[in-house]
């Protein structure tokens, strides 16, 4: 505005327009200081120049602690990969084990089957007849023995058995003794 010339506005009262001032004659000179006005790109650049400098002054240092957190949590998950990497290793040994074992039971019941076809009752007659002299029992050399019918006996094996789970079967044994008399 410096630079422009004052434009005088004729009102009634002959009042520069927006004040109070009365107007006054057009002034043809310029002003006598030069007014720079920055041109907003290069004012915008030096802006960012205060801005860089400035954060580069004032960055902070990277915390010990924080260093050490992220190597901690990079080792927690290599570890936990490895795990599941182990993990599904040992399911799929499982998996074939259980095939193993399958196949095995199937092969457990065909040699049975071979084993029980193979067993001749009338051979065993023989052999137990003609080597070794047995002979069937006759009529008069069996005898019933009748016994009471509460004598009864329990052994208990304290080497296999932890003496808790003895002394609860024991109990559970007294209990059914009672609950039958």
């Amino acid at each position: 505005m410096a630079a422009e010339a004052a434009r005088v506005l004729d009102f009634e009262n002959d009042y520069y327009y927006g004040s109070a001032a009365p107007a006054r004659e057009v002034i043809d000179e310029p002003s006598a200081i030069p007014v720079e006005i920055p041109i907003p790109r290069e004012r915008t650049l030096q802006r960012q120049r205060e801005r860089a400098i400035a954060a580069a002054q004032n960055v902070p240092g990277v915390s010990l602690f924080a260093i050490l957190g992220t190597l901690i949590a990079a080792s927690l998950m290599v570890f936990v990969m490895l795990a599941q990497i182990s993990y599904n290793e040992a399911a799929a040994e499982a998996v074939r084990l259980n095939a193993q074992f399958l196949e095995l039971s199937e092969q457990q019941k065909r040699l049975e089957i071979t084993y029980e076809s193979v067993i001749d009752m009338k051979e065993i007659e023989r052999y137990a007849k003609d080597v070794l002299g047995m002979s069937k029992p006759d009529a008069d050399q069996i005898a019933v023995i009748y016994s009471v019918p509460d004598d009864r006996a329990m052994v208990i094996d304290e080497s296999e058995e932890s003496s808790l789970y003895g002394l609860g079967e024991f109990m559970s044994s007294l209990m059914k003794y009672f609950k039958r008399s």
